[in-house]
């Protein structure tokens, strides 16, 4: 082989090494990037710690016990919603125009009492701004019992203010009916016991 041939051949594996070296080196470098993407991201999302939601939503079950009345608590309890009796009335009568039935994280549902006519979903929101991490909602409990104090303090401030949707919005019309016969019925096993209670305590006396 004459010595130009040689050059040439030398050049040319020079090339192809470069070329290859240069590829391997573009193809770790995108490797790298997509690792500290990877890890911004992971910085930037907290884990959701399943220990650490049923530990805040314990602890938000038992302020939400602390604060509602009794009936209000086994209800919620034994039927995941809380039923609110309205204060405001629509004839001056006082005895309430609607009732609300609170869910966790769904919009307020508000009915007519004695005919269960459902009226409207009243929209509210409540986003955990500590950004805990246990995510950016409140716990259950919590968000249920804002929803309580806002119809307590001030319903009719709450009815202008929340975004106010026909019923079946957000929350199944169908599911709402069979709460409230499930709560209809929950009501007439509550108010057995206590009479049975009753009874037993005036014998015992």
């Amino acid at each position: 082989m004459s010595t130009l041939a040689f050059v040439v051949v030398a050049l040319v594996a020079a090339a192809l090494a470069t070329s290859v070296a240069v590829s391997r080196l573009r193809a770790h470098a995108a490797e790298r990037r997509v690792e500290r993407q990877e890890r911004r991201h992971r910085r930037r999302v907290p884990r959701i710690d399943p220990g650490t939601e049923r530990r805040a939503e314990r602890r938000a079950r038992a302020l939400l016990r602390s604060i509602v009345n009794r009936d209000e608590w086994e209800m919620y309890r034994d039927l995941g919603f809380i039923r609110v009796i309205g204060r405001n009335s629509l004839d001056g009568s006082g005895t309430g125009a609607y009732c609300y039935l609170i869910y966790a994280h769904k919009p307020i549902v508000a009915y007519l009492p004695g005919s269960n006519s459902l009226m409207s979903e009243y929209c509210v929101e409540f986003p955990d701004h500590e950004e805990r991490v246990y995510g950016p909602k409140l716990p259950d409990s919590d968000d249920v019992l804002a929803k309580w104090m806002m119809i307590r303090s001030d319903e009719e401030d709450l009815i202008k203010r929340a975004n106010m949707h026909l019923p079946g919005r957000q929350v199944d019309p169908q599911q709402v009916r069979r709460d409230l016969w499930r709560l209809k019925t929950w009501e007439r096993d509550r108010d057995a016991r206590r009479a049975q209670g009753a009874k037993h305590a005036a014998v015992g006396a």
